[in-house]
């Protein structure tokens, strides 16, 4: 059977899982790819570290010009988080005639333009489903499978280390005690900051907005909030109400664009999104010709991620991978084809909690501030003080307004002098 050489650069958590299935179920990739994959090099730093996996003798390097420099290497699993060097190592590898996978979204999103641009001029291709969603296959529904149709939104639990955050905190954890118990796991890094702030939602949602409307919003432009503020107080009142809250990423046509935003918020309990739980990812994609369809799995750990880097080398050996890049033109210098929506405008319900004063007329400064933004209340929650004397939580939810109109109202409610605080907003979406 014909033989296609590859490569490993980084061999980590994902890497090893990578070199795991190449090696132990060579023939059933050989199966898919009607040719073996065969692993020739995989470069680590530190070639004493202990791994585990069973390497055959003569496949580690930490030279990652074995790999650049051999011509009989095609397809290159291309490992390395971060920024530099792994754009450095991407762009020579695509220079000497390589064919790129990787599970590198934060590159993507800041250095696509450059990296997509360099495999078309050098005729090569670069492959990415496990950058987004771990093991769900979004980047191949969105890309080829729903390409008839118009995505009308897109909506996505993105990230799993801040969605088992906030199932710890429903279970009643605070946030401290939920980050170290995900940090025991491994599902948490040491320093979670970029995904409990919502940077990594972020980052995803710029390549799923890039890559279902055409649209070129970096990251940063993207309007985020992450969980690392969220009170349990508030998950509680959630409950209480008949909501659960999640950090939801969400990209939606409207009549000024395209409407982008990560932000927690709250959603029915029982609904498919609200029920998505653990470090699990969900997309929720409609569309005009499919309806609406749900993704939901596995979105991140070794072996889901692992295995959708060796769907994409498959793919790219056989040739598929260079086909769909070159068709799909990703990053390219065409216009964008939609661009992003004023914030401000984007319209929907609110949660609002606000620690008052227990005393009269405190509702009615409330209400005169959302009023005053035409913001109408759906319901008001507000439990009695434990101790006389004590602020106590009021909580607002109110009927449909812009997020304009309701950061105003905010501004206007933490100025008055009965309100300790500003207040907590959250989405809310039925």
């Amino acid at each position: 059977m014909e033989k296609t050489k590859v490569g490993i650069i980084g061999l980590g958590t994902v890497g090893t899982g990578v070199a795991q299935l190449l090696l132990d179920h060579g023939d059933r990739t050989a199966r898919h790819a009607g040719r073996v994959l065969w692993l020739e090099k995989a470069v680590v730093r530190d070639l004493k570290k202990h791994r585990d996996c069973d390497l055959p003798q003569g496949i580690l390097t930490d030279n990652v010009d074995e790999v650049i420099n051999d011509p009989e290497i095609q397809v290159v699993a291309q490992l390395i988080g971060g920024i530099e060097p792994a754009r450095t190592i991407m762009l020579r590898l695509l220079k000497a005639g390589k064919d790129v996978v990787t599970a590198n979204k934060a590159l993507l999103a800041e250095h696509g333009a450059e990296i997509f641009d360099a495999a078309r001029e050098l005729g090569r291709s670069v492959a990415f489903e496990a950058s987004v969603a771990g093991g769900i296959p979004i980047i191949a529904n969105i890309g080829q499978c729903l390409s008839a149709n118009q995505v009308s939104s897109l909506h996505g639990i993105l990230n799993g280390t801040s969605n088992f955050i906030l199932s710890r905190m429903q279970e009643g954890d605070d946030y401290a005690a939920a980050v170290a118990e995900a940090q025991r796991l491994g599902y948490a890094e040491a320093d979670p900051t970029m995904d409990v702030d919502g940077t990594d939602a972020a980052q995803k949602l710029s390549i799923l907005a890039h890559l279902a409307f055409g649209a070129r919003a970096h990251w940063k432009d993207i309007p985020c909030t992450g969980i690392d503020t969220l009170d349990v107080t508030d998950v509680e009142y959630a409950g209480e109400m008949g909501y659960k809250i999640k950090l939801l990423a969400v990209a939606e046509l409207v009549d000024g664009g395209l409407e982008l935003h990560v932000s927690p918020t709250l959603l029915k309990a029982g609904s498919p999104m609200a029920e998505v739980s653990g470090p699990f990812n969900a997309v929720r994609v409609d569309a005009d010709a499919v309806g609406r369809l749900m993704f939901y799995g596995p979105g991140a750990g070794q072996m889901p991620t692992a295995s959708a880097v060796v769907a994409d080398m498959i793919d790219t050996a056989v040739g598929r991978t260079k086909l769909t890049f070159q068709t799909l033109e990703l990053w390219s210098n065409r216009p964008a084809r939609v661009s992003a929506a004023d914030y401000a405008n984007a319209r929907g319900r609110f949660y609002l909690r606000v620690d008052v004063e227990d005393h009269p007329g405190v509702l009615a400064q409330i209400t005169k501030a959302l009023g005053d933004q035409e913001i109408s209340i759906s319901s008001v929650l507000q439990h009695e003080a434990t101790t006389p004397g004590d602020d106590i939580p009021l909580v607002v939810m109110t009927h449909a307004t812009t997020e304009g109109a309701a950061a105003k109202a905010c501004e206007a409610i933490a100025s008055l002098k009965c309100v300790s605080g500003a207040p907590v907003r959250m989405w809310v979406r039925d």
